[in-house]
């Protein structure tokens, strides 16, 4: 590291923590060479994860278009704004675990039908017929039939 004062690279850590909610790792440093003190940090650096659209097309992971694609099936629910972030959460969780750098927008809709079967069932067949466009009432009673099933 580079001496802010002196250019000098040479430098001796003098303490060292956790900052930015672990996020960062804030680093005091003394140069040898001038003995003034300076403070760095180092930071992950994140490769954004790519979503593979339908066409083909690449866009980076904005899990905002998630939390209004939940919001909407979730309307006049009774569904806490804390329950659809907590549901955007897992899914960011599980794609950052599963996947390096792209995944297709499939896996992606389908994890988020996953979890909001769960979480309210007039919400997820929101959310499924939207995103699987359903054509008519055929597929949209073969879905509610498929929940029941899995009800029972």
């Amino acid at each position: 590291m580079k001496c802010p004062f002196c250019s000098s690279d040479e430098d001796k850590v003098i303490d060292s923590r956790s900052s930015n909610e672990g996020k960062s790792v804030r680093r005091r440093r003394e140069c040898l060479k001038c003995d003034k003190r300076f403070t760095t940090y180092e930071y992950v650096e994140e490769i954004p994860l790519m979503v593979i659209k339908k066409d083909g097309r690449r866009e980076a992971f904005d899990r905002n278009k998630i939390i209004g694609g939940i919001m909407k099936a979730c309307e006049k629910r009774p569904i806490s704004m804390e329950k659809i972030e907590g549901v955007v959460d897992r899914v960011e969780k599980e794609l950052q675990k599963s996947f390096d750098k792209e995944v297709k927008a499939q896996v992606v809709g389908e994890l988020v039908m996953d979890l909001m079967h769960k979480v309210d069932e007039v919400a997820y067949v929101r959310f499924a017929s939207v995103y699987r466009q359903f054509k008519d009432i055929n597929q949209f009673m073969k879905e509610l039939k498929d929940l029941l099933s899995k009800r029972a």
